[in-house]
């Protein structure tokens, strides 16, 4: 009997991406590290609990979603999270930060000062840098700042993200010169709240730790993982989430970690390269644009 592997998501180490696994297994994905899995007929994904606890149904959930919980485990989890504003007294310091995608594609965003760049890596911030530091409160209200006054929003996309990131530009200069130019315009703004305190900008890049430098081009993204289905193919590079495999056919293919959760995965069964999974391809608009 195959041995089954039940994905608890991607986490990110200070050198790169680790996949965590039921049962406190990890693996860590590499470059050139192969990833080969498969979904048995007959499969069904099942929420995965909130908080820490298991869910108490064992409900089935649709296998696009990303958040791989049923209603109730998913009201459970945001019920103490910053990023739904549902936790106001948390005494951490926090820190503001603006992060970069890709041309044209900013964000503003807070995370707890003892996490680090965890978030940017998690979100796929090809750079970033930290604005300013204080309570959580200070912090949410330069947030809110940015957006009013300069219009940055507090999200963007994965599917944006991840249809530029193989035309990014060439240099570190270039992609630093849009965090810049904000942070230089924010830290020019009146009504910065008074206990938080300003950092200068320094742009972290993290091209190199995805492994973006010389991989193929990514044309699309696995849209949902289906009984059956199957992926064999080489990682090529990780960002966020997101694997980019070499899986057949042209270039690379983008595959979101958190569709796997759930799901009861079994080692692939052909030896083929491919991936068997719905694809969608990016798409460009007649304006340009993504």
């Amino acid at each position: 009997m195959a041995q089954v592997w039940r994905c608890a998501g991607l986490r990110w180490a200070p050198d790169g991406p680790v996949l965590m696994w039921d049962g406190g297994r990890r693996s860590e994905p590499a470059p050139g590290k192969p990833v080969a899995f498969a979904v048995p007929e007959g499969g069904v994904r099942r929420c995965v609990g909130a908080r820490g606890h298991a869910c108490p149904r064992g409900a089935a959930v649709p296998g696009r979603g990303t958040g791989a919980r049923c209603e109730e485990c998913a009201r459970l989890d945001r019920a103490h999270s910053v990023a739904a504003d549902t936790l106001a007294d948390d005494p951490r310091p926090y820190r503001v930060y603006l992060a970069w995608f890709g041309p044209g594609m900013v964000k503003v965003g807070i995370t707890a000062v003892e996490r680090g760049p965890a978030r940017l890596l998690e979100q796929g911030a090809v750079c970033f840098s930290w604005l300013g530091t204080g309570p959580l409160m200070a912090a949410r209200r330069t947030e809110e700042l940015l957006r009013a006054a300069l219009r940055v929003p507090d999200r963007i996309p994965y599917d944006r993200k991840r249809a530029v990131r193989s035309a990014l530009p060439a240099s570190r200069a270039e992609r630093a010169a849009e965090v810049r130019e904000l942070h230089a315009r924010a830290a020019a703004l009146a009504g910065w709240p008074e206990s938080l305190r300003p950092e200068p900008c320094e742009v972290v890049d993290h091209v190199g730790l995805f492994g973006f430098e010389g991989a193929p081009e990514a044309w699309g993204e696995v849209v949902e993982i289906v009984p059956g289905g199957e992926v064999r193919g080489e990682l090529v590079a990780a960002a966020g989430p997101d694997l980019h495999l070499r899986a057949g056919g042209r270039g690379a293919v983008v595959l979101d970690t958190r569709l796997m959760a759930g799901w009861d995965l079994v080692p692939a069964r052909s030896a083929a390269v491919r991936c068997t999974f719905p694809v969608r391809e990016f798409r460009r608009e007649p304006d340009g644009l993504f």
